[in-house]
């Protein structure tokens, strides 16, 4: 008799969904999107990207006019799934970007960040860093999930450094998986799971203390 090979048996109930509470930081405050109160600001530092680079490899954008951004937003960003957050910078005083959860399956325990969008101002920045953190911190040990995923377009090498950097694994290419824009996008995938959390954790903390950073925010070590 044959004896097949199983996973290893699991006491998980479920995970819970993202709630509308703030994710507070030091440097960054993330709020679920309000469009009356957010909108406005994001297009003007999204705009201040006059190349409109950061539109390159999302399905969307970019926007010619803050009435198509907004409208936009209405259609696709007040959902349960994706679920949206604006960012705030303190330093700034301004929302100057977006991320979301999406991919949420609650029975599995597994969630993705996706639909990042840093303006100018949040790039390569300890906010945009710091964003990661309470998101990733959020999905694990509010929310309860056991996997936390990234994707992204397999031509698009800034994103992949960043996933590896953040301390995502990488799990390989899903081949011809969308077309977007016109084009066939293959989609890499990485991720980061409930035992590797507290390890991860403790690296974001130690980067993101304020002795790490000089008076121009600039990092002393890297993350």
């Amino acid at each position: 008799m044959i004896k097949l090979k199983l996973g290893p048996k699991v006491k998980f109930k479920k995970a819970k969904l993202p709630e509308k509470k703030k994710l507070v930081g030091n440097y960054t405050i993330l709020e679920p999107l309000n469009i009356s109160k957010h909108s406005k600001d994001l297009y003007l530092q999204y705009s201040n990207d006059k190349k409109n680079i950061i539109w390159t490899y999302l399905p969307y954008g970019p926007f010619k006019t803050y009435l198509s951004f907004r409208n936009w937003l209405k259609s696709f960003c007040l959902n349960k799934d994706p679920f949206f957050y604006a960012i705030y910078s303190r330093r700034h005083k301004k929302y100057c970007g977006m991320a979301s959860y999406l991919r949420i399956e609650p029975d599995h325990g597994s969630i993705e960040v996706g639909h990042i969008n840093y303006s100018p101002l949040l790039q390569n920045s300890v906010e945009g860093t710091e964003t990661m953190y309470l998101m990733m911190k959020n999905a694990f040990e509010i929310l309860g999930n056991r996997r936390y995923e990234w994707k992204c377009n397999n031509l698009n090498s800034a994103s992949k450094k960043a996933a590896l950097r953040l301390g995502f694994r990488f799990e390989g290419v899903f081949r011809q998986m969308f077309i977007f824009k016109g084009r066939s996008r293959d989609l890499a995938w990485f991720s980061i799971l409930d035992k590797e959390w507290p390890r991860n954790k403790k690296r974001f903390l130690n980067y993101l203390k304020k002795i790490n950073f000089d008076k121009n925010f600039k990092q002393i070590k890297k993350l």
